[in-house]
């Protein structure tokens, strides 16, 4: 039941120029590849981050050949370096930046 030949598939396409249009379609493929390039890069960042977590942590916990007692000392926290900034982050602050230096201009106009 759930095959799709090529005519199932050309109604399905009909429907949707009829809905949104020719030209909003390849806006919106534009739209949903650039999401799922992001959110690729972004999973395979956090598989990076996980790997390397599991390897520093097996580095840090090598076999004692002997248990020795260990005094209770609360152990330090490793240090976590600042998230890295998305793409759409960045994009956010460079637009506040640039609407600084634009109202930053316009006052010294004024003022000149």
């Amino acid at each position: 039941m759930s095959n799709l030949g090529v005519p199932e598939l050309l109604i399905i396409a009909l429907v949707l120029v009829l809905l949104f249009g020719a030209k909003k379609l390849p806006e919106m493929a534009r739209g949903v590849g650039r999401s799922l390039r992001i959110f690729k890069s972004e999973t395979a960042k956090l598989r990076e981050d996980d790997d390397e977590t599991h390897t520093v942590q097996a580095q840090a916990q090598p076999a004692p050949a002997q248990p020795q007692p260990q005094p209770a000392q609360p152990q330090p926290q490793p240090i976590q370096a600042p998230p890295a900034l998305s793409v759409e982050e960045q994009a956010r602050q460079l637009e506040e930046q640039a609407a600084k230096l634009r109202a930053s201009a316009a006052q010294a106009d004024k003022h000149a």
